[in-house]
């Protein structure tokens, strides 16, 4: 994801590129930031139901659905669940077996697929394929508007954890890879870039408690109700899961479009690709952090 960003410049057509993506950048962030700062939680519920919507049409699109009219009802059936589940879901606290089961699906389901490999993809059913994929996707919104419920220093907490996952792993990866990690899938990621994402989240994570403890946010970050919960030890070994569940979700896209021959999600958002692009590491995130502020810990 960085990489594209901070890439390819010396290319022709950089340029273009480059204006593109900035315009583009603006214009979701003109959309985004009155949703997101409203005194509603609703708005950016609903401003990110639109978004999971487009991803529910993308993923039909990578899995098969070619004709336009299904791949777009696909999305439309994705961002009606979003709008019918708004007043649906059950408080955080008492949600705990939706979320935790979403962290399992992550964890098992991920490695089966990641250990199959692109060519194993395709052999899946494509209803299965199809019913998988918008049931993750709406397992993520419905954790992305909880958080928000939490209120949004959570919210960017926890984006922030796949935002320094992937810039740590980055400029780790290009400074010391040496051992790719998934050559099949997505050849420039390094066990080493993977290192350096967990070591910048855990920085992360205390650098934003530390700040916490001096300012009034409105609500605690995902960093802080861990430390809380479980402690310094448990905040730890969640922010390496976090971390490593950015990696997972990142890596289950790419092998997605791998299998389906496609560079992007679509071209949906010029110059960025497409919305599974933007939101690919997300989708584990989401639920599993909601998860590990529901556990009661074990120790």
């Amino acid at each position: 994801m960085v990489r594209g960003a901070l890439g390819g410049f010396g290319r022709p057509g950089a340029t273009e590129m480059l204006r593109q993506r900035v315009i583009t950048a603006l214009v979701l962030l003109a959309l985004l930031l009155p949703a997101l700062f409203a005194s509603s939680p609703l708005p950016f519920a609903l401003f990110s139901g639109v978004m999971i919507g487009a991803a529910g049409w993308e993923w039909a699109r990578l899995n098969g659905v070619t004709a336009p009219l299904p791949a777009m009802a696909s999305g439309a059936l994705l961002a009606a669940l979003c709008a019918a589940s708004l007043w649906q879901l059950p408080p955080v606290g008492q949600a705990g077996g939706l979320w935790g089961g979403g962290l399992a699906a992550w964890i098992v389901g991920g490695a089966l697929v990641l250990r199959a490999g692109p060519a194993g993809w395709p052999r899946w059913p494509q209803a299965l394929r199809w019913v998988l994929g918008l049931g993750l996707l709406w397992l993520a919104w419905a954790a992305l508007a909880q958080a928000r419920t939490i209120g949004i220093n959570f919210l960017l907490s926890v984006l922030c954890v796949v935002w320094m996952a992937d810039i740590a792993a980055y400029f780790c990866g290009r400074a010391f890879g040496r051992n790719k990690l998934a050559p099949t899938i997505s050849p420039g990621k390094s066990w080493e870039g993977v290192q350096g994402g967990v070591c910048g989240v855990v920085l992360l994570a205390v650098a934003w408690i530390a700040v916490e403890e001096q300012f009034n946010f409105g609500s605690a970050s995902v960093f802080l109700l861990l430390q809380q919960k479980h402690g310094w030890g448990g905040l730890l070994l969640a922010s390496l899961l976090l971390a490593a569940l950015s990696v997972v979700g990142d890596l289950f896209e790419s092998l997605v479009k791998r299998a389906a021959g496609a560079k992007d999600s679509s071209n949906l958002l010029p110059g960025h690709g497409g919305v599974l692009d933007r939101v690919d590491a997300l989708l584990p995130v989401l639920p599993a952090a909601l998860a590990l502020i529901s556990f009661n810990p074990f120790w």
